[in-house]
């Protein structure tokens, strides 16, 4: 049900006024020294019979206000949900007008009219305990500011607040019945049909004698003919004017959401990604084996595109020359022998400057370069890098250590040749971000 606020303050009555233009009390001769404000509001019901329960709740209580002479400065009406603090626009309002003294007093159905929240609770007696808001009458009683009244209102919010919650437990209850019944609660998918004869609780699944073939011929053509979305999807346009329940033509999303739909071989989950299958009572329109089959043909493998491969060095350097990003690309080689040679080359993208003139340079003239940088430093510096932990144990059990330096080199020989891209760029970040690519080699340049 969409929420609708409703910012006019139409009264269904005039107030009278004093000769100085002032509003009284609707008893005559009597004067409220509280100035109220009439707070209606309605949620859980439809539009029509939501607007019918305000102007029910405005009634009762200017009925009210008449016959106890309450002084009514305003009449507000609002509809939407209580459930979370803060979002009522209408109430947001009162409340800041109360705090500007406009009233220090509400006038409202009941106090879970105002709040089945701990968040909007807590600003309402907030109100009473800085003297702004003095009373708040309901139809049945008064809650003034005073301990026992506030301690009331805290109950009664509170045991509206309990009621929200365990009506939200109950429909999730009743969800869960359902499903281990054998029926899905949300609207059946294309090919299915709900019944709406019988009684609550006896309401079945129908299959839809007009699209449930079709359905089943969909997933035939995609297992056995290995025909792609877009061609069933033309066939379903051109040749059986399948549609929608509104009349529409299906779309090519529609078509693969129908295909890896379980549903129509009498499995569902409930809810979707909760982890939780049901076993449909219903007949399913395919078998599971024809199903299963589908989704291997629909399996879609990723295929190498421009600008998409994932390089080691990529975004750990800048063009020395003009300051640029520093890009890759992939060249193959394919020999007469059969045999293919990959080829990787790193270069300025030429973003700040289109004339720089930094040549193109292979990634094993770059690798060479950061194991050099990399072996001037300590080696305990690069043994903390909490990466390589599991490679330097194995390092240090395959490995014949003469000195240090050549522990250094060996070990940064094996990550670079062995070890994963992240261990690479973690040694790497060892040495700083002010790294450059220029003139074919890698170069450290000290920060500005």
């Amino acid at each position: 049900m969409s929420q609708e606020t409703q910012f006019t303050n139409t009264a269904p009555f005039q107030l009278p006024q004093e000769s100085n233009g002032q509003p009284v009390s609707l008893k005559e001769g009597i004067k409220s020294p509280i100035r109220y404000c009439l707070y209606a509001r309605k949620s859980s019901e439809d539009d029509e019979r939501q607007a019918l329960s305000i102007d029910s709740q405005v009634k009762e209580m200017v009925d009210l206000a008449q016959a106890e002479g309450i002084l009514v400065t305003d009449i507000r009406r609002e509809s939407h949900s209580a459930k979370l603090s803060g979002s009522r626009p209408v109430l947001n309002g009162l409340i800041s007008d109360i705090r500007k003294e406009l009233f220090d007093g509400i006038l409202t159905w009941a106090p879970d009219r105002l709040s089945r929240n701990a968040g909007d609770l807590g600003v309402l007696v907030d109100l009473m305990d800085s003297g702004y808001l003095k009373e708040i009458k309901t139809h049945s009683q008064a809650l003034t500011n005073s301990p026992n009244d506030k301690f009331l209102l805290m109950i009664l919010c509170s045991q509206a607040k309990l009621e929200n919650d365990n009506r939200g437990i109950n429909v999730k209850r009743g969800q869960r019945t359902k499903c281990e019944m054998g029926f899905r609660p949300n609207m059946t998918p294309l090919g299915y049909v709900n019944d709406y004869s019988s009684g609550k609780g006896h309401k079945k699944v129908f299959t839809d004698k007009d699209r449930a073939p079709i359905i089943k011929e969909m997933f035939e053509r995609a297992a056995y003919k290995k025909a792609s979305g877009r061609t069933i999807y033309n066939w379903l346009k051109n040749e059986t004017n399948f549609r929608t329940r509104t009349g529409k033509f299906v779309t090519v999303s529609m078509v693969y959401r129908m295909l890896n739909n379980p549903y129509y071989c009498g499995l569902f989950e409930f809810p979707v990604g909760g982890g939780k299958w049901y076993k449909g009572a219903y007949e399913p329109i395919v078998s599971k084996e024809l199903f299963d089959a589908v989704q291997k043909k629909m399996i879609i493998h990723p295929k190498s595109k421009p600008g998409t491969k994932i390089f080691d060095y990529t975004k750990l350097l800048k063009c020395g020359s003009c300051g640029s990003g520093i890009t890759a690309q992939e060249k193959l080689k394919k020999y007469k022998n059969g045999k293919v040679a990959r080829y990787v080359y790193y270069h300025c993208t030429k973003g700040r400057n289109r004339k720089c003139d930094e040549p193109y340079v292979r990634e094993e003239i770059i690798t060479n370069d950061f194991i050099e940088l990399l072996s001037k430093l300590p080696f305990e510096t690069i043994k903390s890098n909490a990466l390589l932990a599991d490679k330097l144990n194995i390092f240090e059990q395959i490995s014949d250590i003469v000195d240090a330096k050549q522990s250094i080199n060996k070990f940064l020989n094996y990550i670079f040749s062995q070890g994963s891209r992240e261990e690479k760029r973690g040694l790497i970040d060892l040495l700083g971000s002010n790294l450059c690519l220029e003139n074919g080699h890698i170069i450290a340049k000290q920060p500005n």
